[in-house]
């Protein structure tokens, strides 16, 4: 009878650990990418240089709550072209909306401080990496407007920034937009006091900084940002452990319009027209 119990006994704990590895899937070492959005950090153009606000425009710091990317690539040097690196995320696509689109649908969303992706170290090909780039897909936050007879409210607007996006339909602060198109880059979508509206920035005028625009230029409209590693971090295949790589995105002034009254407060009943929804500049750093 003992002999029965212990054997009992070990048999139970065996499949105790075989069940605690079936609940834990990610038991390897994995690259943890997490987002996170910065009202302080530099105002960067295209060109990844200081930026300031053009003149007849005004621009405000939204709370981003989510974020979508489409593209992860991390390279090696500031000569490698974008393809060239390694890809270690790329979104779903499709042409149901006519032509290839981001399928907005299938798309994956984190907020601040949130972890957008995790994949296991033995997938991401060994080496040094100095660079990273990130297709931008979809960015959705509270930004402040005056309204004619109310004053200054808070309203939730989704800016799609992908080259191009498929969408069906999607929720804004509980308003449901429908669209069954694609939308090309700089369509968005806005919501306050229970009332919504659409709109599409100028073709080209997304801001999506690229500090090695003269060794390796991106294509117009397909909203990769690049960062610079302050120390150019190495995969080796032999880690042990998680690392973390955390991509800081400048919202400084980020939501950027045409003045109609030269108050700075966005006004869209005096015709005041968005012209700028793009992140303005990417630093990322590695922990362990």
């Amino acid at each position: 009878m003992k002999k029965c119990i212990l054997l009992l006994l070990v048999f139970t704990a065996v499949l105790s650990c075989s069940d605690d590895n079936d609940d834990n899937p990610n038991a390897d070492p994995q690259l943890i990418i997490r987002l996170n959005f910065d009202p302080n950090q530099q105002r960067l153009d295209n060109l990844g240089q200081p930026a300031v606000i053009p003149n007849g425009n005004a621009a405000q710091t939204p709370v981003i709550q989510s974020m979508s990317a489409n593209y992860i690539e991390l390279a090696p040097t500031a000569t490698a072209l974008l393809g060239q690196g390694e890809i270690i995320y790329e979104g779903a696509e499709t042409n149901a909306g006519g032509d290839m689109a981001i399928d907005f649908q299938q798309s994956i969303f984190a907020g601040d401080d949130e972890v957008f992706l995790s994949i296991p170290l033995g997938q991401v090909a060994s080496g040094t990496y100095e660079w990273v780039r990130v297709s931008l897909a979809y960015q959705e936050g509270d930004i402040q407007l005056l309204v004619d007879n109310v004053g200054e409210v808070t309203g939730r607007l989704a800016s799609f920034v992908g080259y191009n996006n498929y969408i069906t339909s999607f929720d804004l602060n509980g308003s449901s937009i429908e669209v069954n198109d694609d939308k090309l880059q700089g369509f968005w979508a806005f919501e306050a006091l229970g009332f919504t509206s659409q709109g599409q920035a100028p073709e080209g005028a997304t801001t999506v900084p690229n500090p090695l625009f003269d060794t390796s230029p991106v294509p117009q409209g397909s909203c990769v940002v690049t960062g610079e590693f302050s120390n150019p971090f190495t995969i080796t295949g032999d880690e042990t452990e998680d690392i973390t790589v955390t991509l800081s995105f400048s919202i400084n002034n980020s939501f950027e319009w045409t003045e109609v009254n030269s108050d700075g407060k966005y006004e869209p009943s005096a015709g005041e027209q968005v012209v700028d929804m793009g992140l303005r500049g990417l630093i990322p750093s590695v922990s362990n």
